[in-house]
Parts: C-alpha cells; structure tokens; sequence
C-alpha cells in the first residue's frame, strides 16, 4: 500500500527533518522541488543512491545535512549554485571523486563537512584527487568482481594491465619483446 499527498502544505514547509530514522531507499529527488525550504536534515539514517542535483534549486537552503547514510557518487557540482547554504555536511557516506569548487559558500566548508568519504578528495580536504584515481580504478573492479562471484570480466582485466603498462613506460609491443 502507498499513500501519496497531493495538498500544497509541502511547498509552505520551511524545514524538514527526519534524522535519526532508519529511512532506507534512495533520496526522492522531488525534494529538490521544495524550492522553500530553509533546513533539510536527513543524516543518521540508511540512504543509498547518489545525492539528486535536483537540490540545486533549493535556492533557500541554509542547512544542508546528509551525514551518516550509505549514500555513493559523486557530489553534484550543482550544489555550488546553493548561495544561502551556510551549513553542510555528506560526512560519514561512501562519496567519491572531487569535493565541489571551493567558490561562493562552499569555500567556507572545511574538512569535516567532507570527512568519514576515504574516496573524497580536493579542497578542503589533504587529499590529491590524482592520487586518489587510481584507486577508484581498482574499486570499480573490486566491486564488478565481488557482484561477479569473483570473475573478473576480460575487458576490465585488459584495461587495468594495459594503464599499468602504459604508466611504466611499456607499451603493449615493447611489454611482449621483453617476455621473449
């Protein structure tokens, strides 16, 4: 059974929190359609999926918090368009890639509105995003292999030695006449 709403009293909400409630499932990205309101706290819950860019139109957010969840991807770059946002957090997620653009409010965010995402990195955060790709290579095949019972595809396989060799310098030609 579902119940939907279909009154207007959401779009006069100027702050939803619904912290600490073992919410599971992806974010509805319609939230980002509540363009009024001024806090949104669902930290502490069990949220997956990636954070909807649909919460760049949240033109009059000041508190953005969506700490401790399971939530993946990337942060969308959109949410640096967010100029009332004073307080933000993803901490504690599996986020990766680059923090957003330290430009208008989101230079003001330090580390700990980032930390708990071992593959986050850029500013504010210490860690160099070079660095950290590599490492997003090998968790993309990680993570094939573990939904594959172990089998590693022959594309993914070929791919990573071909970046390897290519990083040190031995092409495919040059990486076969030393093996003679």
């Amino acid at each position: 059974m579902s119940y939907v709403y279909n009154g207007s009293v959401l779009r006069y909400m100027s702050g939803i929190d619904l912290s600490c409630n073992h919410l599971t499932g992806r974010i509805p990205p319609e939230i980002g359609y509540l363009n009024e309101i001024h806090v949104l706290n669902l930290s502490h819950n069990r949220l997956t999926g990636l954070i909807p860019s649909t919460f760049s139109n949240l033109k009059q957010i000041e508190s953005l918090d969506l700490s401790y969840n399971n939530l993946n991807g990337r942060i969308p770059p959109q949410l640096t368009e967010l100029n009332t946002l004073a307080v933000f957090s993803v901490a504690y997620n599996n986020l990766l890639g680059p923090t957003p653009a330290q430009k208008a409010l989101f230079g003001t965010f330090d580390d700990s509105s980032y930390e708990g995402n071992p593959l986050l990195c850029g500013a504010p955060l210490q860690i160099n995003c070079t660095k950290i790709e590599s490492s997003l290579v090998l968790t993309n095949v990680t993570n094939y292999n573990r939904k594959n019972n172990g089998l590693i595809d022959m594309r993914i396989f070929t791919g990573a030695l071909w970046c390897r060799t290519e990083r040190e310098g031995k092409g495919w030609g040059r990486m076969a006449r030393e093996g003679e």
